[in-house]
């Protein structure tokens, strides 16, 4: 019976196709045009493609079956759809819509060419429906993975934009860190710092914390685990942007940072820093009245000993 049924079902398809595809066309028009339109010459392609690779499966099986090894070519294109919208900022019901969309046409036509035989209709109106909502249903599930690895890559892309590692100056590195702390977020920190500290050599590294809302016991950990790596690497760090309330917080939690220098700004720790590696930053006036003996500018907050 499921053979009759994929085969008149294949039959209408190919006589009908014409009236099928506007029909069709004319609910893709009002679900594209909402999300900034789709053009209609590439909407009657898919149209298109997707008939003939419907009715080409339903010529090679003795069942309409969409999960069976026949219907392999039409998983694939429906997934490039399904996958094509997702990334158009289609939702999952507008993009299985473009499965939905022809079983109106359908079973319009089936009534008028099956009126006189109630049973073949039936067969055939079971058949539609099981073969269309599995394809529905899988056009939402390959929506639904596809949103998921958009929204993991952008997570990766945001982790990776907010942890950016620049160098103050040379053996000096900066580590400006806004917003909660996690474990993933941890992860990428470490990373982004230890390949800086290869990339340039760095002895100091000033992990900055001023955009950090809350320290708990998690965030201290993980700032205590950076720390840990790069001294592996060979260089040390400052924590700055030790505000009162943290400072209070982390005694609270009973939080060891005792062989940690911490400061209260960026511009203290970058001071500490340079002193740890020999520099001094001179004012330009003080070079010019003593040329050949460079001595720190007077006041200068970023003098050297």
């Amino acid at each position: 019976m499921q053979t009759l049924a994929g085969t008149r079902l294949a039959q209408l398809f190919n006589e009908r196709k014409s009236e099928l595809l506007g029909e069709w066309a004319a609910q893709q028009y009002a679900i594209t045009s909402r999300r900034g339109g789709v053009p209609e010459a590439q909407l009657r392609n898919q149209f298109a493609q997707y008939v003939d690779l419907v009715c080409a499966a339903l010529g090679s099986s003795e069942q309409v079956d969409f999960n069976t090894a026949t219907w392999d070519e039409v998983r694939t294109f429906l997934a490039e759809v399904s996958e094509q919208r997702a990334r158009q900022g289609f939702t999952p019901v507008e993009t299985a819509m473009f499965v939905f969309s022809l079983k109106a046409p359908l079973f319009a036509r089936l009534r008028a060419q099956l009126a006189s035989d109630p049973a073949a209709l039936a067969d055939l109106t079971w058949t539609i429906s099981v073969l269309f909502d599995g394809m529905g249903l899988y056009t939402t599930e390959v929506f639904q993975s596809t949103r998921e690895q958009v929204i993991v890559r952008q997570q990766q892309e945001l982790l990776e934009l907010s942890t950016p590692v620049v160098q103050l100056w040379d053996s000096i590195l900066a580590l400006p860190l806004i917003g909660t702390l996690d474990s993933a977020r941890t992860q990428v920190v470490m990373e982004s710092l230890l390949q800086k500290i290869v990339e340039t050599g760095a002895a100091i590294a000033i992990i900055d914390i001023t955009g950090v809302p809350t320290v708990d016991t998690l965030v201290a950990q993980h700032l205590l685990k950076t720390v840990a790596a790069a001294r592996l690497m060979g260089a040390d760090c400052i924590i700055s942007g030790i505000r009162p309330q943290i400072a209070q917080t982390i005694v609270h939690l009973g939080v060891n940072l005792q062989n940690v220098i911490t400061k209260a700004t960026l511009a203290d720790a970058f001071i500490v820093a340079l002193k740890r590696t020999g520099k001094s930053v001179m004012g330009a006036a003080a070079a010019t009245e003593a040329p050949g003996t460079p001595g720190p500018l007077r006041g200068d907050p970023f003098a050297g000993d």
